[in-house]
Protein backbone atom coordinates (compact mmCIF):
# COMPACT_ATOMS: atom_id res chain seq x y z
CA UNK A 1 0.00 0.00 0.00
CA UNK A 2 1.08 3.46 -0.82
CA UNK A 3 3.19 4.80 2.30
CA UNK A 4 1.57 8.52 1.80
CA UNK A 5 -2.25 6.48 1.64
CA UNK A 6 -1.50 4.38 5.08
CA UNK A 7 -0.54 7.40 6.99
CA UNK A 8 -3.74 9.31 6.00
CA UNK A 9 -5.54 6.10 6.77
CA UNK A 10 -4.00 5.91 10.70
CA UNK A 11 -5.04 9.59 11.11
CA UNK A 12 -8.55 8.84 10.09
CA UNK A 13 -9.13 6.09 12.37
CA UNK A 14 -7.03 7.86 15.24
CA UNK A 15 -9.41 10.73 14.89
CA UNK A 16 -12.68 8.48 15.29
CA UNK A 17 -11.55 6.73 18.19
CA UNK A 18 -10.50 10.09 19.95
CA UNK A 19 -14.46 11.09 19.38
CA UNK A 20 -15.46 7.59 20.38
CA UNK A 21 -13.62 8.49 23.52
CA UNK A 22 -11.10 5.23 23.17
CA UNK A 23 -7.78 5.43 24.78
CA UNK A 24 -8.36 8.54 26.79
CA UNK A 25 -7.30 8.27 30.57
CA UNK A 26 -9.70 10.55 32.33
CA UNK A 27 -13.27 9.23 33.48
CA UNK A 28 -16.14 11.40 32.45
CA UNK A 29 -17.66 14.20 34.07
CA UNK A 30 -20.41 11.84 34.94
CA UNK A 31 -18.18 9.24 36.60
CA UNK A 32 -16.96 11.76 39.32
CA UNK A 33 -18.56 11.39 42.65
CA UNK A 34 -20.34 14.36 44.00
CA UNK A 35 -18.56 15.94 46.72
CA UNK A 36 -20.58 15.28 50.28
CA UNK A 37 -19.18 18.09 51.89
CA UNK A 38 -20.00 20.88 49.84
CA UNK A 39 -18.33 23.49 48.85
CA UNK A 40 -16.58 22.49 52.20
CA UNK A 41 -12.72 21.63 50.65
CA UNK A 42 -9.69 20.03 52.58
CA UNK A 43 -7.46 17.17 52.30
CA UNK A 44 -9.40 13.85 52.77
CA UNK A 45 -6.73 12.18 54.40
CA UNK A 46 -6.95 14.73 57.09
CA UNK A 47 -10.31 12.11 58.00
CA UNK A 48 -10.05 9.46 55.93
CA UNK A 49 -7.49 6.55 55.52
CA UNK A 50 -6.55 5.06 52.61
CA UNK A 51 -7.04 1.49 54.58
CA UNK A 52 -10.62 2.16 54.93
CA UNK A 53 -12.76 5.10 54.21
CA UNK A 54 -14.62 4.92 57.01
CA UNK A 55 -15.10 5.76 60.06
CA UNK A 56 -13.02 9.09 59.63
CA UNK A 57 -11.13 10.06 62.01
CA UNK A 58 -9.88 13.66 62.28
CA UNK A 59 -6.22 13.93 62.42
CA UNK A 60 -4.09 16.79 64.35
CA UNK A 61 -3.22 18.67 61.27
CA UNK A 62 -6.94 19.98 60.71
CA UNK A 63 -7.33 23.13 61.81
CA UNK A 64 -11.22 23.42 63.37
CA UNK A 65 -10.35 27.33 63.90
CA UNK A 66 -9.81 27.79 60.35
CA UNK A 67 -13.73 27.66 60.04
CA UNK A 68 -14.65 30.02 63.02
CA UNK A 69 -15.04 27.63 65.67
CA UNK A 70 -11.74 26.02 67.61
CA UNK A 71 -12.37 22.61 69.35
CA UNK A 72 -11.32 23.20 72.81
CA UNK A 73 -13.06 22.09 76.00
CA UNK A 74 -16.14 19.56 75.84
CA UNK A 75 -15.98 20.42 72.37
CA UNK A 76 -13.12 18.15 71.89
CA UNK A 77 -14.88 15.00 72.90
CA UNK A 78 -17.91 15.53 71.04
CA UNK A 79 -18.58 13.35 68.21
CA UNK A 80 -18.64 15.04 64.74
CA UNK A 81 -22.83 14.23 63.78
CA UNK A 82 -23.47 16.10 67.21
CA UNK A 83 -23.21 18.85 65.46
CA UNK A 84 -22.73 18.32 61.67
CA UNK A 85 -25.89 16.46 61.18
CA UNK A 86 -25.38 16.73 57.31
CA UNK A 87 -22.02 15.99 56.11
CA UNK A 88 -22.44 19.47 53.88
CA UNK A 89 -20.29 21.28 56.15
CA UNK A 90 -20.51 24.30 54.07
CA UNK A 91 -23.71 24.68 55.94
CA UNK A 92 -22.59 24.36 59.24
CA UNK A 93 -22.64 27.85 61.46
CA UNK A 94 -20.90 28.24 64.25
CA UNK A 95 -23.17 30.18 66.49
CA UNK A 96 -23.88 28.40 69.91
CA UNK A 97 -27.30 28.75 69.09
CA UNK A 98 -27.62 26.26 66.23
CA UNK A 99 -26.45 23.67 68.74
CA UNK A 100 -27.74 24.79 72.11
CA UNK A 101 -31.30 25.65 72.78
CA UNK A 102 -31.76 29.10 74.16
CA UNK A 103 -33.83 28.78 77.47
CA UNK A 104 -33.24 32.16 77.99
CA UNK A 105 -35.51 32.93 74.73
CA UNK A 106 -33.25 35.34 73.74
CA UNK A 107 -33.48 38.06 76.66
CA UNK A 108 -29.84 37.97 77.17
CA UNK A 109 -28.49 37.94 73.41
CA UNK A 110 -27.40 35.12 71.29
CA UNK A 111 -23.32 35.88 73.03
CA UNK A 112 -23.69 32.62 75.22
CA UNK A 113 -19.85 33.25 76.04
CA UNK A 114 -20.71 36.05 78.13
CA UNK A 115 -22.17 33.58 81.17
CA UNK A 116 -20.71 29.91 79.15
CA UNK A 117 -17.69 28.21 78.54
CA UNK A 118 -16.84 25.01 76.29
CA UNK A 119 -15.61 23.36 79.50
CA UNK A 120 -19.11 23.09 80.98
CA UNK A 121 -22.25 24.71 79.31
CA UNK A 122 -23.17 24.18 83.13
CA UNK A 123 -20.14 27.23 84.12
CA UNK A 124 -21.02 28.33 87.87
CA UNK A 125 -18.11 30.37 88.09
CA UNK A 126 -18.67 32.26 85.16
CA UNK A 127 -22.60 33.14 85.50
CA UNK A 128 -21.78 33.85 89.05
CA UNK A 129 -19.48 36.36 87.89
CA UNK A 130 -21.53 38.15 85.12
CA UNK A 131 -24.18 38.00 87.85
CA UNK A 132 -22.58 40.12 90.51
CA UNK A 133 -22.80 43.02 87.52
CA UNK A 134 -26.56 42.84 87.94
CA UNK A 135 -28.82 45.28 90.24
CA UNK A 136 -28.58 41.44 92.48
CA UNK A 137 -25.48 40.23 92.95
CA UNK A 138 -25.54 36.63 94.11
CA UNK A 139 -24.35 35.91 98.15
CA UNK A 140 -24.59 33.22 100.30
CA UNK A 141 -27.46 30.56 99.62
CA UNK A 142 -28.21 32.41 96.68
CA UNK A 143 -24.95 31.37 94.77
CA UNK A 144 -25.61 27.55 95.35
CA UNK A 145 -29.12 27.75 93.99
CA UNK A 146 -30.18 26.54 90.67
CA UNK A 147 -30.92 29.75 88.45
CA UNK A 148 -34.56 28.13 87.49
CA UNK A 149 -35.47 28.89 91.24
CA UNK A 150 -35.45 32.49 90.52
CA UNK A 151 -35.95 32.60 87.16
CA UNK A 152 -38.64 30.06 86.20
CA UNK A 153 -41.19 30.81 83.39
CA UNK A 154 -43.39 33.14 84.43
CA UNK A 155 -45.96 32.99 81.33
CA UNK A 156 -47.98 34.98 80.04
CA UNK A 157 -45.08 36.53 77.77
CA UNK A 158 -43.76 38.12 81.39
CA UNK A 159 -39.59 38.19 81.41
CA UNK A 160 -37.72 35.36 83.26
CA UNK A 161 -34.28 36.71 82.92
CA UNK A 162 -33.55 40.56 82.70
CA UNK A 163 -36.12 43.67 84.64
CA UNK A 164 -37.11 41.29 87.47
CA UNK A 165 -38.02 42.78 90.78
CA UNK A 166 -34.66 42.42 93.23
CA UNK A 167 -36.75 42.82 96.07
CA UNK A 168 -36.56 39.88 98.83
CA UNK A 169 -40.27 39.58 98.92
CA UNK A 170 -40.57 39.35 95.61
CA UNK A 171 -39.46 35.67 96.37
CA UNK A 172 -40.12 35.29 99.34
CA UNK A 173 -43.84 36.94 100.25
CA UNK A 174 -45.19 32.91 101.32
CA UNK A 175 -42.64 32.68 103.63
CA UNK A 176 -42.97 36.42 105.00
CA UNK A 177 -46.99 35.71 105.51
CA UNK A 178 -46.97 32.17 107.43
CA UNK A 179 -43.77 33.40 109.42
CA UNK A 180 -43.68 33.21 112.97
CA UNK A 181 -44.44 35.63 114.46
CA UNK A 182 -47.28 36.51 112.31
CA UNK A 183 -45.66 39.72 109.95
CA UNK A 184 -48.69 41.18 108.56
CA UNK A 185 -50.70 41.40 111.85
CA UNK A 186 -47.58 42.98 113.45
CA UNK A 187 -47.26 45.56 110.42
CA UNK A 188 -43.77 44.36 109.71
CA UNK A 189 -42.18 45.84 106.98
CA UNK A 190 -41.23 44.25 103.60
CA UNK A 191 -37.44 44.99 103.56
CA UNK A 192 -36.81 41.32 104.56
CA UNK A 193 -32.67 42.61 104.83
CA UNK A 194 -33.98 44.44 108.47
CA UNK A 195 -34.00 41.34 110.21
CA UNK A 196 -32.99 38.26 107.30
CA UNK A 197 -29.42 37.13 106.00
CA UNK A 198 -28.70 35.44 102.41
CA UNK A 199 -26.71 32.97 104.64
CA UNK A 200 -29.56 31.95 105.95
CA UNK A 201 -33.42 32.77 106.54
CA UNK A 202 -33.65 31.50 110.03
CA UNK A 203 -32.13 32.90 112.42
CA UNK A 204 -33.36 36.15 111.95
CA UNK A 205 -31.71 39.43 113.56
CA UNK A 206 -34.33 42.12 114.14
CA UNK A 207 -32.59 46.01 114.17
CA UNK A 208 -34.26 46.23 117.65
CA UNK A 209 -31.34 49.97 118.18
CA UNK A 210 -34.28 51.45 115.82
CA UNK A 211 -36.87 50.60 118.11
CA UNK A 212 -36.18 52.61 121.48
CA UNK A 213 -34.81 49.75 123.35
CA UNK A 214 -31.32 48.46 122.08
CA UNK A 215 -30.46 44.76 122.83
CA UNK A 216 -27.49 44.79 125.15
CA UNK A 217 -25.71 42.57 127.77
CA UNK A 218 -28.00 39.15 128.32
CA UNK A 219 -30.86 40.46 126.07
CA UNK A 220 -28.83 39.83 122.93
CA UNK A 221 -28.98 36.39 123.35
CA UNK A 222 -32.75 35.66 124.33
CA UNK A 223 -35.10 33.96 121.69
CA UNK A 224 -37.98 37.18 120.97
CA UNK A 225 -40.72 35.31 122.38
CA UNK A 226 -39.03 35.45 125.93
CA UNK A 227 -40.55 39.19 125.72
CA UNK A 228 -42.81 39.01 122.59
CA UNK A 229 -44.25 35.53 123.92
CA UNK A 230 -47.99 36.30 122.96
CA UNK A 231 -47.02 36.87 119.45
CA UNK A 232 -47.12 41.27 120.36
CA UNK A 233 -44.23 43.32 118.74
CA UNK A 234 -46.11 46.27 118.62
CA UNK A 235 -46.34 48.98 121.56
CA UNK A 236 -44.54 46.61 123.66
CA UNK A 237 -43.34 48.64 127.06
CA UNK A 238 -40.23 49.18 127.67
CA UNK A 239 -39.79 49.43 131.49
CA UNK A 240 -37.51 46.96 133.12
CA UNK A 241 -40.41 45.34 135.69
CA UNK A 242 -42.80 44.95 133.48
CA UNK A 243 -40.46 41.80 132.71
CA UNK A 244 -38.48 41.97 135.92
CA UNK A 245 -41.27 41.87 138.27
CA UNK A 246 -41.11 38.49 139.82
CA UNK A 247 -37.44 39.00 140.35
CA UNK A 248 -38.17 42.58 141.89
CA UNK A 249 -40.45 40.64 144.01
CA UNK A 250 -38.91 37.49 144.76
CA UNK A 251 -35.81 39.72 146.24
CA UNK A 252 -35.07 39.05 149.95
CA UNK A 253 -31.63 40.61 150.72
CA UNK A 254 -32.53 43.72 150.24
CA UNK A 255 -36.46 43.29 150.58
CA UNK A 256 -37.31 45.29 147.08
CA UNK A 257 -41.25 45.47 147.90
CA UNK A 258 -41.05 45.96 152.01
CA UNK A 259 -38.40 48.60 151.56
CA UNK A 260 -40.34 50.53 148.82
CA UNK A 261 -36.87 50.20 146.26
CA UNK A 262 -37.97 51.61 143.37
CA UNK A 263 -38.99 50.05 140.07
CA UNK A 264 -36.44 51.00 137.94
CA UNK A 265 -34.41 48.18 137.97
CA UNK A 266 -31.66 49.57 135.92
CA UNK A 267 -30.57 51.67 138.99
CA UNK A 268 -29.07 48.90 140.44
CA UNK A 269 -29.11 45.87 137.72
CA UNK A 270 -27.41 45.91 134.19
CA UNK A 271 -28.32 43.78 131.24
CA UNK A 272 -25.50 41.70 131.72
CA UNK A 273 -26.23 39.96 134.52
CA UNK A 274 -29.47 40.43 136.74
CA UNK A 275 -27.11 39.42 140.09
CA UNK A 276 -24.56 41.19 141.39
CA UNK A 277 -26.43 44.50 141.34
CA UNK A 278 -24.24 47.85 142.10
CA UNK A 279 -26.36 50.40 144.10
CA UNK A 280 -24.62 53.87 144.37
CA UNK A 281 -23.97 53.78 147.61
CA UNK A 282 -20.30 55.57 147.72
CA UNK A 283 -21.95 58.44 146.06
CA UNK A 284 -25.48 58.91 147.47
CA UNK A 285 -24.66 58.16 151.12
CA UNK A 286 -21.89 56.29 153.24
CA UNK A 287 -18.76 54.97 151.05
CA UNK A 288 -18.39 50.71 151.53
CA UNK A 289 -17.16 50.19 147.75
CA UNK A 290 -14.36 52.68 148.56
CA UNK A 291 -11.96 53.88 151.39
CA UNK A 292 -11.63 52.02 154.97
CA UNK A 293 -14.97 50.18 154.59
CA UNK A 294 -14.13 48.78 151.11
CA UNK A 295 -14.16 44.56 151.87
CA UNK A 296 -15.42 45.37 155.18
CA UNK A 297 -19.24 43.68 154.62
CA UNK A 298 -20.51 40.30 153.20
CA UNK A 299 -24.13 41.42 152.11
CA UNK A 300 -26.50 44.49 152.64
CA UNK A 301 -27.37 43.11 156.25
CA UNK A 302 -24.24 43.92 157.65
CA UNK A 303 -25.14 47.17 158.16
CA UNK A 304 -28.55 47.28 157.72
CA UNK A 305 -29.55 44.89 160.32
CA UNK A 306 -33.82 46.10 160.16
CA UNK A 307 -34.74 44.50 156.66
CA UNK A 308 -37.94 46.16 156.56
CA UNK A 309 -36.08 49.85 157.36
CA UNK A 310 -32.77 50.26 155.68
CA UNK A 311 -33.07 53.80 157.16
CA UNK A 312 -31.72 51.92 160.55
CA UNK A 313 -28.30 50.81 160.30
CA UNK A 314 -25.71 49.84 162.94
CA UNK A 315 -22.33 50.64 162.76
CA UNK A 316 -21.32 47.75 165.83
CA UNK A 317 -21.32 44.58 164.09
CA UNK A 318 -17.78 45.34 163.15
CA UNK A 319 -14.30 45.68 164.90
CA UNK A 320 -13.69 47.71 166.58
CA UNK A 321 -17.46 49.51 167.05
CA UNK A 322 -18.75 46.37 168.71
CA UNK A 323 -16.06 46.81 171.91
CA UNK A 324 -18.16 50.28 173.39
CA UNK A 325 -15.26 50.63 175.68
CA UNK A 326 -12.60 51.21 173.41
CA UNK A 327 -14.89 53.12 171.42
CA UNK A 328 -16.01 55.95 174.42
CA UNK A 329 -12.51 56.22 175.51
CA UNK A 330 -11.42 56.96 171.77
CA UNK A 331 -13.99 59.25 172.02
CA UNK A 332 -13.47 60.80 175.04
CA UNK A 333 -12.75 64.57 174.30
CA UNK A 334 -15.41 64.46 171.65
CA UNK A 335 -18.06 66.65 172.49
CA UNK A 336 -21.80 66.03 172.17
CA UNK A 337 -20.20 61.70 171.67
CA UNK A 338 -22.97 59.28 171.92
CA UNK A 339 -22.36 55.26 171.30
CA UNK A 340 -25.11 55.31 168.89
CA UNK A 341 -25.14 54.63 164.87
CA UNK A 342 -26.56 57.49 163.93
CA UNK A 343 -24.09 59.95 165.77
CA UNK A 344 -21.37 58.38 163.98
CA UNK A 345 -22.71 59.04 160.92
CA UNK A 346 -23.14 62.69 161.69
CA UNK A 347 -19.73 62.72 161.92
CA UNK A 348 -18.01 60.24 159.91
CA UNK A 349 -20.25 60.93 156.65
CA UNK A 350 -17.58 59.73 154.60
CA UNK A 351 -16.53 56.75 156.82
CA UNK A 352 -12.93 59.11 157.81
CA UNK A 353 -11.23 59.42 161.42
Amino acid sequence: MNPVRSSLLGLVFLAVGLLAGVGDPRPSRADVPANPHGKFKEECSHCHSPKSWTPARIGPEFDHARYGLPLVGAHKETPCRSCHASLDFSREASECVECHQDVHEGELGTECARCHTTRSFIDRSRMERMHQLTRFPLTGVHVTLDCLSCHGGSGGGNLSFVNLASECVSCHREAGQSAVPDHAENLFPEDCTLCHTTKAWIPARFGHTDTGFPLTGAHRNLACEACHGQGQFTKVSALCVDCHRTDYDGTQDPDHNALGFALECQTCHNTTSWRGATFDHDGSFFPIYSGAHAGKWESCTTCHVNAADYMDFSCFGCHPHDDRTKTDGDHREVRDYTYDSQACYTCHPRGRH
